[in-house]
């Protein structure tokens, strides 16, 4: 690297700018002489990853797993050494439940993100209608769309299956990843390969089945790879809690060297004589180059009013859902009859405030002692932000009755941790991927030396935000290489 290009700043202290700075630090050539800050606006550094360990409970405030098969996590836990660490679902948690028409039912064998693959279970379930069942058959004939143009998730499953398969089945799997319309989310940038089965197959049943067979083989593969406790699982944890990563990350960037500073809000970059100006809500600094790793309405307003207007229109396209998670717990006793499975979600048009429900305590063991329970409901979505700010006692006394309701829990939850996430679920609308193609584009152009990454760009996921933060340092390693 150019030892006259040796100042970097990374914007963000989220997964993904921690991933930035320990790729500089792995990947960067011997004796390069680097000067890495990081810059935090908050207290903690991991972003939406917070686990908070209280009264035997390992709770998680953000997310509370990621997906095996992409391998952006695993690898980093084995270079940090936490492989050893990484606990699986149980097995007792592989059923989840939709809760529909004051019951719930248990999702149909063999559905695939919504989809259905298998016909028996399908016909049987009470989840659609006759009509509802007779439409989505139709997706074996109906013939594959010709328009190449950025449809939405929600046409394409329309278009294919019907309305029904569309808001009972599909929407409130997918709502806990995006927390959106799907008539407002891109397939390309969400669900890319619907898209490409719908093309390669005609059919998405079959090209589901198909892509199925692939993801099994690929899986297979990559549980060689694991230990043989992990190797059932989809989706994996780590024993106290994801924020093992953040801690270890954040070992590793200070014996290495990296500057990081929390309860610094970053306020203004400006391009200077050789490099740029970043203004904080304390010092200033100086840096050749700028990783951002924070959202693309941050990123907006750092850069500042003097944006040319291409730039804004595609950092403001991103808009941000917020949501309200609450953990409860629980004795065993207050909860006589318990289901096995993961939990349950619940269609919008069911009248209910919360929208899904994790029985963690089932799904994840590690998280409670014997003798009690936790439970994590979900509320807020893209057409319900209006209670995100409710105050907390309201909150609880929601969930407490709407869960009751469905779980005849006969007490009141010891206690309850609620964590507002503001603006965290990025929606990708169609046409998201030409944009940011653009955008990036542009400010390589215009802003020579900073990157942008993060959820708000290429993948909303724990292993996509690793992905892009690595990605986001070797290409910068490579422009100044």
């Amino acid at each position: 690297m150019d030892e006259t290009k040796r100042s970097i700043v990374i914007i963000g202290g989220g997964i993904t700018g921690l991933c930035a700075a320990y790729e500089l630090i792995k990947s960067s050539p011997p004796n390069s002489k680097l000067d890495i800050t990081l810059l935090e606006s908050s207290s903690q550094l991991g972003g939406a990853i917070q686990t908070l360990r209280r009264d035997g409970f390992v709770i998680e405030k953000g997310p509370d797993s990621f997906l095996f098969r992409k391998p952006a996590v695993v690898q980093l836990c084995k270079e940090l050494g936490l492989e050893k660490d990484l606990v699986a679902m149980s097995p007792d948690s592989t059923k989840s439940f939709i809760y529909m028409n004051k019951q719930l039912h248990p999702m149909p064998e063999g559905l695939s993100l919504g989809i259905p693959t298998r016909i028996g279970p399908f016909i049987k379930t009470d989840l659609l209608t006759l009509k509802g069942k007779v439409r989505a058959a139709m997706d074996f004939i109906i013939p594959r769309r010709t328009a190449t143009d950025d449809e939405s998730l929600g046409s394409l499953i329309k278009r294919r299956l019907g309305t029904e398969v569309a808001d009972h089945l599909v929407s409130p799997v997918l709502a806990g990843i995006y927390a959106g319309d799907l008539n407002k989310l891109s397939t390309a940038a969400t669900f890319p390969q619907m898209a490409y089965m719908e093309q390669k197959h005609r059919s998405l049943i079959l090209g589901m089945l198909a892509n199925r067979r692939t993801v099994q083989d690929a899986n297979s593969s990559e549980k060689h790879r694991l230990p043989e406790h992990l190797k059932k699982s989809m989706f994996l944890s780590l024993r106290e809690g994801l924020m093992m990563l953040v801690e270890r990350l954040n070992d590793v960037l200070r014996s290495s060297g990296v500057q990081i500073i929390t309860k610094c809000e970053v306020r203004r970059v400006v391009g200077v004589t050789e490099g740029y100006q970043i203004s904080t809500t304390g010092k200033s600094y100086t840096a050749d180059r700028i990783i951002f790793a924070v959202p693309a309405e941050q990123t907006r307003e750092i850069l500042g009013e003097r944006l040319p207007g291409p730039l804004v229109e595609a950092l403001t396209s991103v808009p941000g859902v917020s949501v309200v998670n609450l953990a409860m717990a629980f004795n065993e006793s207050d909860i006589p009859v318990l289901f096995k499975g993961a939990g349950f979600v619940i269609p919008r048009d069911q009248g209910m405030r919360i929208t899904a429900c994790t029985l963690t305590s089932q799904k994840w063991p590690h998280t409670t002692s014997p003798g009690k329970v936790l439970l994590r409901a979900y509320i807020g979505h893209s057409d319900d932000q209006k209670h995100v700010d409710e105050d907390d006692a309201t909150l609880i006394d929601v969930a407490y009755r709407e869960l009751s309701s469905i779980l005849s829990i006969q007490r009141k939850p010891l206690f309850c941790e609620i964590s507002r996430h503001y603006g965290s679920m990025p929606q990708y609308l169609p046409g998201h991927l030409d944009r940011i193609t653009k955008l990036e584009e542009q400010v390589g152009t215009m802003y020579p030396g900073i990157i942008m990454a993060g959820k708000s760009f290429r993948g909303v996921g724990i292993p996509d935000c690793i992905r892009q933060g690595r990605d986001a340092a070797k290409k910068l390693i490579g422009a100044a290489g």
